[in-house]
């Protein structure tokens, strides 16, 4: 990618987002039957279509740094097959092949690998030697104009050095240097990843990180330790531990597996995702969803939303409707939030429903039949709850439409309705027409969220979309919400959606959640609803280090009904985490009716603790059990008010 006055570097681009690599090269070539008794860099020269279509494959599968054919391209290595006298032919052939391949979208890593000479104590003449080897390879890469070069798979910190020390003497831009190391975490020689972090720094490298080892979990946990450095950090794991079959090399983690370790990756920080040995265009793809889902990576649509404009932007005849008068929700939140709360500040405890706002989830049941979600919003409407809050898609479990739901309980029980919408299913245009449509039938309050993978669904294989994230839906609303479509354009006619988003107060990079809360508060979000928290302290540090955004908190309660439902929350559902404590407690109290009602206490105990700091309560009631909800809220003055 030839950088611009316009565009991002690739350091630049690092600062605000994560970067997908490619795959491998030579499981690739190997499968196309090229033979394993030649140099697979020397493919530059015998198959540049194929070197070529490969390198396409990995970038239409999402990938936005091609890697050059060069990584044993080096004298020792090559004269194994004797071409040594070829180095410098090669690797400018695998320069200008990778750069064919990534047009002026996507940048090109000039790949150096170790030269096999770096075993044990290295002698000054062999130092000298391997010197001049990377010296006459990273010359051929640099002149041919590469945009970044990686140093990957070194085992040994001394040849590593040496290969840093020519590299930035020969190259001014971005340079990589990841390192391979042993199941244990370690280096061969024992060092730790954190100090291999610190001295990679220390000699130069401007990405740090950890490729090849034994698949994406000891990956993932070695450089989760190197993000503790405080650099970039990349990973590009292999495709698992290999098995022979018959006569063939196989790597056997799924592309679905490896997405899934590509999300942890990034969450814990990393900031380079790619593959390494064994990883197809399957696995690249998985990686570029994760990204797009996690980190707002390469395919996703950049919207301009109306905060990001000066305060005065208005459209001539659209007056932007006050976020009181959007809806009775809306009116009832910002009452309670200026009135009770003071608008952030500990204050007073509820007196009763009237200045305590309570949404609680009720979602379409399998099929096609609204009778029993139809009979719990009756009974939680007759009880004064607020608000039925309706997920889109939840699990990623194929349930009838949301909208299609909430429209029948606004018709028949005259109830307000808050719709989740999410960004996995649609496209930016099916976005559009959903938001657009749920305002025509007067739907006007919003849960904005990212949504769950595929993956964790009925049907793993499903496209996941991810057009945008959270962030940029809110622009989105928020740009409709003053006249204003995502291109910019004047509509003419504002909505009014009343905008809540989605908080994790226990996730595990606190920091980031805070930082991307914020992000969405700048967008547009006017309440944030937190997933369940089961412990005090948890809810205590996130309504202390998010006062500051300004903006009316629902707490999310999810009563517990058994011990092995404890369990399974804490285990088995990301990001949820239930205390030991919390867990001791439901397993004392056994099955049936008295775990229900543990649950209930557990659950009354949260709302106690915290109902002088929130405007209310968002309630999650498990396996059909509306009846809890209610349970749980009978302290702050709610009555059941009908058949459970």
């Amino acid at each position: 990618m030839a950088e611009s006055e316009s565009r991002p570097t690739f350091l630049e681009t690092l600062a605000v987002r994560p970067v997908v690599f490619d795959g491998a090269m030579g499981t690739m070539l190997y499968e196309q039957g090229y033979f394993i008794n030649r140099a697979f860099d020397e493919a530059n020269l015998v198959k540049p279509d194929t070197v070529r279509k490969i390198h396409e494959a990995h970038k239409n599968a999402g990938a936005e740094v091609i890697e050059t054919n060069t990584f044993s391209a080096n004298r020792f290595l090559l004269a194994r097959y004797g071409v040594d006298d070829k180095v410098v032919e090669i690797n400018r052939a695998g320069a200008r092949l990778a750069r064919e391949a990534a047009g002026s979208d996507a940048w090109v890593a000039g790949a150096v690998g170790p030269t096999g000479e770096g075993l044990g104590v290295m002698p000054e003449y062999k130092q000298r030697d391997v010197r001049l080897a990377y010296e006459e390879q990273v010359t051929a890469l640099v002149e041919e104009g590469v945009d970044i070069l990686l140093l990957e798979t070194f085992q040994h910190l001394r040849e590593m050095r040496i290969a840093v020390e020519v590299a930035r003497g020969l190259f001014k831009g971005p340079l990589m240097a990841q390192m391979s190391f042993q199941e244990d975490g370690h280096l061969l020689d024992g060092t730790a990843p954190l100090r291999v972090a610190d001295l990679l720094v220390a000699w130069g490298a401007d990405v740090i990180g950890v490729n090849c080892c034994e698949g994406p979990a000891i990956v993932h946990d070695v450089a989760a330790e190197m993000v503790k450095a405080g650099h970039p950090v990349s990973a590009m794991p292999n495709a698992g531990r290999p098995r022979r079959l018959d006569q063939r090399t196989l790597y056997m983690a799924t592309a679905e597996y490896f997405g899934v370790f590509a999300k942890r990756m990034l969450k814990s920080g990393v900031r380079v995702v790619g593959g390494c040995c064994g990883t197809r265009p399957e696995h690249v793809a998985a990686v570029a969803a994760a990204v797009r889902m996690v980190g707002g990576g390469p395919a996703r649509v950049q919207v301009s939303g109306a905060r990001s404009q000066p305060a005065t932007i208005s459209v001539e005849g659209v007056t932007p409707v006050p976020t009181e008068e959007k809806s009775q929700l809306a009116s009832k939140v910002m009452r309670v939030w200026q009135e009770r709360l003071g608008c952030g500040a500990r204050a007073q405890a509820p007196s009763g429903p009237d200045d305590f706002v309570v949404s609680v989830e009720v979602n379409p049941a399998p099929g096609l039949s609204t009778a029993k979600p139809m009979k719990a919003a009756r009974m939680l409407k007759a009880a004064g709850i607020d608000v039925i809050n309706i997920a889109d898609g939840p699990r990623a479990a194929v349930r009838m439409s949301n909208t299609a739901l909430a429209l029948t309980m606004q018709k028949e029980l005259d109830t307000e309705v808050i719709l989740h919408v999410c960004c996995r299913d649609r496209n930016l245009l099916g976005l559009q027409s959903e938001i657009l449509g749920a305002h025509v039938l007067g739907l006007k309050n919003l849960v904005v969220i990212t949504g769950d993978p595929p993956k964790m669904g009925d049907y793993p294989k499903a496209t996941a979309v991810f057009d945008l994230d959270s962030i940029e839906l809110l622009k989105l609303v928020e740009g409709l919400n003053h006249g204003i479509d995502p291109a910019g354009k004047m509509v003419g006619e504002a909505t009014s959606f009343f905008l809540a988003t989605g908080a994790e107060p226990g996730a595990f990079d606190y920091e980031r959640e805070v930082n991307r809360l914020e992000m969405k508060v700048k967008a547009g979000a006017e309440m944030v609803m937190t997933q369940p928290v089961y412990d005090a302290a948890v809810v205590e540090r996130f309504l202390d280090s998010t006062r500051s955004l300004g903006v009316p908190v629902l707490l999310g309660i999810c009563p517990l009904v058994s011990h092995r439902n404890a369990e399974f929350l804490h285990n088995e559902v990301p990001g949820m985490s239930v205390p030991e404590g919390i867990r001791s407690r439901m397993e004392r109290a056994g099955a049936g009716a008295s775990g229900v009602a543990e649950g209930v206490a557990i659950a009354r105990e949260m709302v106690a603790a915290f109902s002088d700091r929130v405007v209310g309560c968002y309630v999650m009631p498990q396996l059909g059990r509306y009846g809890t909800a209610v349970d749980v809220l009978q302290p702050v003055g709610y009555e059941p008010g009908g058949a459970p």
